[in-house]
């Protein structure tokens, strides 16, 4: 399944200092994560949206200007399927942004979204009245009731200089379960630890928080 990179600072920081470490992960992830890939970051109080069809670590990875805030997500299609790069994430309303990790098997819910992970984040949105933590823990909580089998899901949600994350996996934590870590005035929350790199703590299973 897809890896998720988001990364919070107190001062503007060069993108391509997060992006090569992620893009090397996915790289050599177990899983393919070459089926497009698509990142977010803040400009003028705006998200300014990145999506291609190549794998991240072929792309120019040298092209973002310095932001606050950034969200990557490297796809790995389910079956190899809608291979499309209006399918790559992040997904974005215009004001908030969503990026997802996981595999739900027969889930029951109806609504709308090219494909599985779009109509997640559409879901959740029904039950965003202004606050953001608490439309991810009902959205994600009614989705678990009413899926089969939850292999993983894994979601960050970001909405101006704020993002909160929900993980949830009944298999594979070396795989699905989160981490996150600090980098000086950079705060980060990824699929996985950047390769080589010490310092990282696993995020617990079911954790419905703001990072």
């Amino acid at each position: 399944m897809c890896r998720l990179l988001y990364v919070r600072a107190t001062g503007p920081f060069e993108v391509a200092e997060v992006l090569r470490p992620f893009a090397e992960l996915a790289m050599n992830s177990r899983e393919y994560q070459g089926h497009g890939w698509g990142c977010a970051s803040r400009a003028g109080g705006r998200w300014q949206i990145y999506r291609d069809i190549r794998p991240v670590w072929e792309d120019d990875l040298s092209q973002f200007a310095p932001t606050t805030v950034f969200i990557a997500h490297a796809r790995s299609a389910f079956r190899d399927e809608g291979i499309a790069v209006e399918n790559n994430m992040p997904f974005s309303d215009g004001e908030s942004v969503f990026v997802f990790n996981g595999e739900l098997n027969g889930v029951r819910i109806r609504e709308h979204g090219r494909i599985g992970a779009e109509k997640i984040y559409n879901f959740v949105r029904r039950f965003d009245s202004g606050d953001k933590l608490a439309a991810l823990t009902r959205g994600t909580e009614i989705i678990a009731r009413r899926t089969r089998y939850v292999r993983a899901m894994n979601i960050v949600l970001a909405h101006g200089a704020s993002a909160w994350l929900a993980t949830q996996f009944n298999e594979a934590p070396d795989y699905f379960q989160m981490h996150r870590t600090a980098r000086g005035p950079l705060q980060l929350v990824c699929s996985e630890p950047f390769p080589g790199e010490r310092g990282w703590s696993p995020i617990a299973n079911g954790t419905v928080a703001e990072v």
